[in-house]
């Protein structure tokens, strides 16, 4: 047993594993069913031959809208007519024991249902039976880009630690909304909006806006502490918050933080409206990566330098999120393995056969899994269709 931040007992983390998953109508299968044990699971095959797909399946095992953020329409198997059902279903051993997931779209519905051993339930309630974290090839440029997606992978590990930041985000944004709707009318000549109304929607942005920055600040210094150890040849990074709110929740108290941000936010009604945007607040915030040993923005380093700080940072994360809840994230790994030397694969092998959740993985090459040896299990996937190594049969189409 240990403590957590709070001082309450966390109980040893409990293995996560999907022993079962069916797909039906999902992106390139008709149907697909998966066996596997609790091992690390790797998929190899040709590009486009159905890998991805797996992962994103399983990431609609938790909240939210999985790891391409695709609409529900979007998933359903393509030659399918609109507003065609698709589904998804697990079976999940886990710190509650066995549980059946169903998760899909519903035949002319726009709304994502969930069931829970056969009985209905909110997307929600999956985060206390699974977590995720996954890393994509879409995410190798994360370091090199705009701010906007690294917001989305901070909040997105911020949600990882701290529950109630999907719910404070998602208040600010729709309070941000409707303030920009209102100024952006008042710019192009309609009414005025009614300075009581404006006066609430900033109150709104200023509570939530102050708890996101707060969060963030935990999140990342929790983080930060993590990736400071470093994992034998993945390099230790250093992790900070750009963003004046989150400045001012590291040195203040959350009352103090919502007074600054509503002042900011009133101040600043003018500009934003001939921005025709909100101007000033969490939402433009940033994260900084740094390469602890070079001292370099991670931005600066090489392709395959780049690649091992991301991966150091998921497994820290998954550290984190353990030591916190007792419950370890299934790691879901795209072509993860593409930039890494031979060193640095044999260490993430290590690491993800001694965690407490299965791993996924997807690659081109089997050969460059070779160093799992029958610490994983390995599955070929040609024309949507998975074989399990050594097992020729439809078994698993």
């Amino acid at each position: 047993m240990t403590l957590s931040e709070t001082g309450t007992t966390v109980c040893p983390p409990a293995r996560l594993a999907v022993r079962r998953l069916t797909l039906t109508d999902f992106r390139c299968y008709s149907r697909l069913r998966l066996d596997t044990d609790s091992r690390p699971v790797v998929l190899t095959g040709a590009n486009g031959a159905g890998k991805t797909n797996v992962l994103e399946a399983l990431s609609f095992l938790t909240p939210g809208r999985g790891l391409r953020r695709a609409t529900l329409g979007e998933i359903v198997r393509h030659g399918t007519e609109a507003g065609a059902p698709w589904g998804v279903a697990a079976l999940l051993d886990g710190s509650q024991g066995p549980v059946e997931i169903g998760t899909g779209r519903e035949s002319g519905s726009e709304r994502r249902s969930v069931r829970i051993d056969g009985q209905p339930a909110k997307a929600q309630d999956l985060a206390a039976l699974a977590s995720a974290l996954w890393l994509t090839p879409a995410m190798d440029r994360l370091f090199i880009e705009g701010a906007a997606g690294r917001r989305r992978f901070l909040d997105r590990l911020t949600f990882g630690q701290e529950s109630g930041h999907a719910a404070q985000a998602t208040a600010y944004e729709h309070a941000m909304r409707e303030r920009s709707r209102l100024l952006k009318a008042a710019g192009q000549g309609d009414r005025r909006p009614d300075p009581a109304w404006l006066g609430a929607l900033e109150d709104a942005m200023a509570r939530h806006g102050a708890a996101m920055a707060a969060a963030r600040v935990r999140a990342v210094a929790r983080l930060d502490q993590a990736c400071a150890e470093g994992l034998g040849p993945f390099p230790a990074a250093r992790l900070a918050l750009v963003g004046e709110v989150e400045d001012w929740a590291a040195a203040g108290a959350p009352e103090e933080v919502e007074d600054r941000l509503r002042a900011a936010l009133r101040a600043a009604r003018s500009r934003d409206e001939a921005a025709g945007a909100t101007t000033f607040g969490p939402h433009r915030s940033d994260l900084s990566v740094r390469h602890a040993a070079k001292d370099l923005p991670a931005g600066q380093c090489s392709t395959g330098e780049q690649k091992a700080v991301l991966v150091s940072m998921v497994l820290a994360q998954a550290r984190v999120r353990t030591a916190l809840s007792g419950l370890a994230p299934l790691l879901l790994l795209d072509e993860v393995v593409a930039h890494l030397d031979a060193t640095r694969r044999a260490a993430l092998f290590d690491a993800l056969a001694e965690l407490s959740a299965q791993s996924w993985m997807t690659g081109t090459d089997e050969v460059l899994f070779d160093g799992f040896g029958d610490r994983a299990q390995f599955f070929r996937v040609a024309e949507a269709r998975v074989v399990k190594n050594g097992e020729d049969t439809d078994e698993y189409r």
